[in-house]
């Protein structure tokens, strides 16, 4: 019995083998198949792939304008109040001055006349720094829509392999 079973073992481990060699050889095409991938078929991915870089620059750009510009009219009419309130705080200085010119000892026509010159001087301070903020939102403005040219440019001459 033991040369019975010793020939099973012997049979049962060959068909074991070549059921495994048999589907080692299916295998074999389809793993070979999945590993190849052509230099175009790279090509094409990396351009897709610089395009889409392009595409969301181009994305982060269009919407920082578009902010921009809708704060550019905020500013426009931060600047008109300020150049209004600093334009009547130099008027009431002077109407200041005129009062004080004419009695030049009175100390509380000096008290508002130096009142009236800080009030001009803050206020000119203030419509400076709104036009200077003005004068570079639209800097920055310009700037963007320059780089959107940009990008769209270099999306227009990129084209798929």
């Amino acid at each position: 019995m033991s040369i019975a079973n010793n020939n099973y073992l012997t049979i049962s481990t060959m068909i074991l083998k070549e059921v495994i060699a048999v589907i080692g050889f299916l295998f074999m095409p389809i793993a070979s198949y999945s590993q190849v991938v052509s230099k175009d078929s790279i090509n094409v991915l990396y351009a897709r792939k610089e395009m889409l870089g392009i595409g969301k620059k181009l994305n982060e750009c269009r919407l920082e304008l578009a902010r921009l510009e809708n704060q550019l009219q905020e500013k426009t009419a931060q600047v008109n109040q300020t150049a209004e309130t600093a334009q009547r705080s130099a008027d009431e200085n002077k109407e200041a001055a005129i009062a004080l010119e004419k009695d030049s000892q009175d100390r509380k026509l000096a008290r508002q006349a130096k009142r009236a010159a800080r009030k001009a001087h803050r206020d000119a301070k203030k419509a400076r720094k709104a036009e200077k903020r003005h004068k570079d939102l639209t800097g920055d403005i310009e700037s963007l829509k320059n780089k959107v040219a940009e990008y769209e440019a270099q999306l227009a001459t990129l084209k798929m392999p």
